[in-house]
């Protein structure tokens, strides 16, 4: 128990982190897979739409069990991250030089500075839903030592949550690669570390995943019939307006060209 000096009044420390991982949305280096069917302007302009809603969506979340935070890069660009961001989200750097790295070394600060569990969350996934995210958050307080894994379509995760730094789990490990999420359970069943699954989400990071998003936000103008499976999810109205922007400007047909011509190639 903790007790506020000051006040003498019960202070309720949050239990699990949720915190994403963000690459401050600066046009070239962000969302580089989506250049083309985008220009490099708006593809950090709907990067910066992906944050504004993901970091409302935790924002709404925060209770005396969970907080929002966000891990960004690169180090010295915090101030720009202030105008985006809900009152009150706590910042850190993410630090190290692998995805690895950042993810193991943003865990262990975050629990051992007062939080239980964290979720490490990407920040490409503007429309996964705030049911998954209290899910993970009630695993992690569940007794007993587990990571808590939210599978994605591509073969790796979009959240992590533990409770414990266990490094094995970001060792030895193909990032980037559809056998992301197959080498972390590995790593967790040599450590004798229960695994908890939750239900499978996507992230946009190319035309294909772009299209993805525009059938779910019911944007789609050619009868295509959108992926059952990723009904549900968030509003993400700041996705959905600057989409709808572009589609109302510009046509449909232009930002999924580029799916159609993967999906011939395949």
């Amino acid at each position: 128990m903790n007790i506020d000096p000051a006040s003498g009044s019960l202070v309720i420390k949050p239990r699990c982190a949720l915190a994403l991982m963000v690459k401050v949305p600066f046009a070239g280096p962000v969302k580089t897979r989506l250049t083309p069917p985008l220009s490099p302007e708006e593809a950090a302009t709907l990067s910066t739409c992906f944050l504004r809603d993901m970091t409302t969506n935790l924002f709404g979340m925060n209770s005396g069990g969970t907080e929002g935070v966000v891990l960004y890069t690169p180090a010295n660009a915090e101030g720009l991250l202030h105008n985006l961001l809900p009152p009150r989200f706590k910042l850190v750097a993410q630090r190290g030089e692998t995805l690895g790295e950042r993810l193991i070394n943003a865990a262990a600060e975050l629990l051992s500075n007062g939080f239980e569990s964290v979720c490490l969350i990407n920040s490409d996934s503007p429309t996964l839903p705030s049911e998954i995210l209290k899910t993970a958050a009630s695993l992690l307080a569940q007794d007993g030592d587990r990571v808590v894994l939210g599978p994605s379509e591509d073969g790796g995760y979009y959240l992590i949550g533990l409770k414990h730094p266990h490094h094995e789990l970001f060792e030895r490990i193909a990032w980037s690669t559809k056998t992301v999420l197959a080498h972390t359970i590995e790593r967790a069943t040599d450590i004798n570390l229960r695994v908890e699954l939750l239900p499978t989400w996507y992230d946009v990071d190319d035309a294909a995943t772009l299209r993805v998003l525009c059938d779910e936000l019911s944007l789609s103008s050619d009868g295509h019939v959108g992926q059952a499976q990723f009904r549900g999810g968030s509003e993400a109205p700041h996705t959905r307006r600057y989409l709808a922007g572009l589609i109302a400007k510009d046509g449909y047909q232009r930002l999924i060209a580029d799916a159609r011509t993967a999906k011939t190639r395949a």
